[in-house]
């Protein structure tokens, strides 16, 4: 114990404790949001790793000075490196309530630094019991009152960061590795990652999944949705991190899923933050303050300068905040020679060229406000492209959902003809193996005439509901044709299951409708089309289903053709009483499987 006392004393006094960073990258916009700081001990040295430093400090009562060691070195080798983005520090919640954070040291630290508190979020851990929650939450205000934003660290791995995240309602939440290890092939982690990034919407959070080791698991990660991710397969921590994303991370990124929206902005067009790039001449790091308001001068509608670190963007500079400062006394005598770096914002919003429209929009929506007055830094492959400004931004998604309107249709709101064409259109010219199913309500027109037209749009949208419900939203796609004609493109790979469930909850639904003597019967009596009253059958669906190689056709025309002829099938053996148990027909065109074509479809995310 003396020994281990000895040596963690001299550690902290020599401040040899060296701080390592690991980058944590924003999925939506496919850049680096920030870096995690992470501490280490000397290498070789009894207290090398951060389990052995903990432990030693936790022995030795001395967890709060290493903390605040760990603290202020993290931050001191943040900004001497000019990290980008945000700066993630680990605190206990003991931490938070130790007078040398609440006492506005740090806030002093930053100052000196030149690191904005809006860049700093503070990482509570659950590595210690929490006993005074009330004094945490009046910490924790004090904090977001300077501008430090939150996160919580491995949710997943006990109940009490469940409450922490329901009482403290963090800006960011990290996923337990647990849940994100092995996550592509794991059906019951898929879910309780799901049901994380349902609760994350309805707090306003984002999402970090730690710990992503494997490809598959950081593609199944991002086709979730989840905001952001950090593990060994993005990067290691290092002392002098990297500032580009790897070449293998940008490969995996590349792995575009088909977009699934209507909101395409025109035929075979996927809109990304390419479209809304204006090249802007970007400024060096080291050009000096007064060079910067001699271009804002020179030129009027200029109203951001980007920064660059040789071809790498480091910051922004906004023009009203730049003039304003410069607009007192003396300030052009005293900061005029001084580098820009001193006015700009080190932490400004930076999309990659690939970044969807949708993307953009989620992060400007979530970000602080100043974003959307400074816009964003558009990259290629982590290089300096150009700039893009919210308001073009937004024009672009009046325009997208004004089209998306048009072609929707109006009682169920889902994609019309003119954007299922076009996804299939995009399906067959990447190449990608699918399944076109036409779904049809057979028996629909006499219980519309019936029962009304008001009980005819119940069953219309309750079959809506039940496509929706029952298809992939990560995979399928679900579109209304018009009347009771519903279009499914599927590439899930059990489609097959998929649609007798379809069928199955249909029957249910249409039972519910009916009376019980009509359950029994299976049917009512109504007129029929010559006026006279007969027995008429309960709806049923009709499911024509077509399997869609690489290569196979050319256009949306041979799909919806094909898909239409097993429809008609389906129909011809429901008419003929060759209704399956289930109350309904699936017909599946056999004669168009070739060789490969049932094992080209796409491997599931989750099994």
């Amino acid at each position: 114990m003396d020994d281990e006392r000895a040596e963690l004393e001299r550690l902290l006094d020599e401040e040899l404790l060296k701080p390592v960073f690991q980058p944590i990258l924003d999925f939506r916009v496919r850049a680096v949001l920030g870096y995690e700081a992470l501490i280490r001990g000397p290498e070789g040295g009894l207290l090398s790793r951060p389990d052995q430093l903990f432990g030693a400090a936790a022995r030795c009562g001395l967890s709060l000075r290493l903390e605040h060691a760990c603290r202020e070195a993290s931050l001191r080798a943040f900004a001497r490196q000019r990290l980008a983005g945000k700066l993630f520090l680990n605190v206990t919640p003991d931490c938070l309530l130790d007078p040398r954070l609440m006492n506005g040291r740090t806030r002093d630290l930053l100052n000196e630094l030149g690191i904005a508190p809006n860049r700093v979020v503070l990482e509570l851990t659950e590595n210690q019991q929490i006993t005074d929650m009330p004094g945490i939450l009046e910490a924790l205000l004090h904090y977001r009152g300077r501008g430090f934003q939150i996160a919580i660290d491995d949710l997943g791995e006990g109940f009490a960061n469940l409450r922490m995240w329901s009482e403290l309602r963090p800006e960011f939440v990290k996923i337990d590795k647990h849940f994100v290890h092995g996550i592509a092939d794991d059906r019951i982690k898929f879910h309780f990652v799901r049901a994380m990034q349902d609760l994350a919407e309805i707090g306003n959070a984002s999402l970090v999944a730690e710990g992503i080791e494997r490809e598959e698991d950081f593609v199944c990660i991002r086709d979730m949705g989840i905001a952001c991710g950090q593990g060994y397969f993005i990067a290691h921590p290092e002392s002098s991190p990297v500032r580009q994303l790897p070449r293998r991370t940008l490969s995996a990124l590349d792995q575009q899923s088909l977009a699934l929206s209507p909101m395409t902005g025109g035929p075979g067009r996927l809109p990304t933050a390419r479209s809304l790039l204006k090249a802007i001449a970007p400024v060096p790091m080291h050009a000096s303050n007064a060079t910067v308001i001699e271009r804002f001068e020179a030129d009027p509608s200029l109203d951001v300068l980007p920064v660059v670190q040789g071809s790498q963007p480091v910051g922004m500079i906004n023009r009203h905040s730049m003039v304003d400062r410069f607009a007192r006394p003396f300030r052009r005598e005293l900061f005029g020679r001084k580098s820009c770096d001193l006015f700009m914002d080190h932490a400004p919003l930076i999309v990659d060229q690939h970044a969807t429209i949708q993307e953009l929009a989620m992060m400007l929506s979530l970000a602080p406000r100043h974003y959307l007055l400074d816009g964003f830094i558009v990259t290629g492959d982590g290089e300096y492209l150009g700039v893009g400004s919210s308001h073009d931004l937004m024009g672009m998604i009046t325009e997208m959902q004004i089209s998306a309107a048009r072609y929707a249709n109006p009682l169920t709101q889902l994609p019309g003809n003119v954007p299922i064409n076009e996804h299939v259109d995009r399906m067959l010219a990447a190449g990608s193996p699918f399944v076109a199913v036409y779904v049809d309500i057979d028996n629909f027109k006499p219980f519309n005439d019936t029962y009304g037209y008001r009980r005819g749009d119940d069953v219309i949208q309750t079959l809506a509901r039940l496509l929706c419900e029952q298809v992939d939203e990560r995979l399928d796609f679900v579109g209304h044709i018009g009347g009771d004609d519903f279009f499914v493109v599927f590439r899930s790979v059990d489609w097959e299951i998929r649609c007798w469930e379809i069928i199955s909850r249909f029957a249910e639904a249409i039972a519910n409708l009916l009376g019980i003597d009509e359950r029994l019967r299976g049917g009512y009596m109504a007129e029929n089309r010559r006026g006279e009253l007969s027995f008429q059958a309960s709806p049923t669906l009709s499911l024509g289903a077509v399997r869609v190689a690489a290569g196979e056709c050319e256009s949306h025309r041979e799909v919806a053709a094909a898909a239409s002829a097993a429809k008609k099938q389906a129909k011809k053996r429901a008419r003929t009483a060759d209704v399956e148990p289930s109350g309904g027909s699936l017909f599946i065109e056999r004669r168009r499987l070739g060789e490969g074509m049932g094992a080209g479809l796409p491997r599931p995310l989750v099994n």
